[in-house]
């Protein structure tokens, strides 16, 4: 039996700053993806946030529990690695704030990242491209022992950012879909995305729903997600939240990426086209229910790559370093 419509639900509304004007982030469903009538796939449109990614829930959350705890004091500047997303939220946030930030991320991201970082006034420390997000984070941990002038939240081992989707994201998407969430897919990254709403899914609705990671394959270069075989795993991540762990390759990611623009006309990053590979894959796994998804980012600090308009082919087999 076909599930019934769902009603509309407003979404975003009125405020007096920017940074109130994070989440309340749209939940569509891609009917043209979904496997089985009875099985709806829902993606939920993190690239709607203000600077385009879900880390602005996450360094909304990061500052202010910060601010709450008095750990930014005068003449201190906020230190964080990144790849890119949670630098760029950071730096809309402080520049709002009035709080000085650096940024480490690594020498081989893409030129779009670096112009909206410089946008938003903040300073930018490399690391090497070839490390990864791994030599960010170990270069910014080195700087922080080394000053004491710096405060570096640390998404990676910050309970306030797995709090910004337990607090937020998920009780968005449970009041979206009336609580019927069967299953809930998320890439492996910082971990705070799954953590979060892990957490409150199975607090609200207990076994029934399933927390599913897709996570890269050891040596794929799948932007902004992680392969826990790399090295370090985030100290915010309890393995035992999740159902299952799918891996994914540069190739998924890549293909889905082109598919949510062509077959549904949602433009987003790299890692959200490898999250709905797997969203795709639970669907076809069920006979009926919901699966909810995230579209991490939009497309915008990707161009310069050219998945967009190029061949599949030839975009796959581009150097890593275009992930980054």
């Amino acid at each position: 039996m076909t599930l019934p419509p769902l009603a509309n639900k407003p979404c975003g509304g009125r405020y007096g700053d920017i940074v109130q004007a994070i989440g309340n982030t749209p939940l569509v469903e891609l009917r043209r993806l979904s496997p089985k009538p009875d099985v709806r796939i829902w993606a939920k449109l993190e690239s709607q946030n203000p600077t385009g990614s879900v880390k602005d829930r996450v360094a909304r959350s990061l500052i202010e529990d910060a601010e709450d705890k008095g750990a930014i004091g005068p003449g201190m500047t906020i230190l964080e690695p990144t790849s890119g997303n949670t630098g760029i939220s950071l730096a809309m946030i402080c520049a709002r704030k009035g709080y000085d930030l650096k940024v480490v991320m690594p020498d081989n991201v893409t030129p779009e990242r670096t112009q909206l970082l410089q946008m938003y006034g903040a300073q930018i420390v490399y690391s090497p491209g070839n490390q990864g997000s791994n030599g960010a984070v170990a270069l910014a941990l080195q700087m922080a022992e080394a000053d004491p002038t710096y405060y570096m939240p640390f998404q990676y081992g910050n309970q306030a950012n797995p709090l910004a989707h337990y607090n937020g994201t998920a009780p968005e998407i449970l009041d979206e879909l009336d609580g019927q969430v069967d299953a809930f897919v998320a890439g492996l990254g910082t971990g705070g995305t799954l953590m979060g709403n892990g957490r409150r899914f199975k607090e609200e609705l207990g076994d029934r729903v399933k927390i599913v990671a897709a996570e890269p394959m050891q040596g794929e270069p799948v932007q902004g997600l992680r392969s826990l075989d790399d090295g370090f795993i985030p100290p915010i991540i309890d393995l035992s939240l999740l159902d299952r762990k799918i891996f994914v390759t540069n190739h998924d990611a890549v293909v889905w990426t082109r598919r949510l623009l062509d077959e549904e006309g949602i433009f987003a990053g790299v890692s959200s086209g490898a999250i709905a590979s797997i969203a795709v894959r639970i669907a076809n796994e069920m006979d009926e229910g919901n699966v909810v998804f995230i579209v991490c980012d939009d497309g915008w600090k990707y161009l310069s790559s050219g998945i967009y308009t190029r061949p599949v082919e030839e975009i796959e087999n581009l150097d890593s370093t275009v992930w980054w």
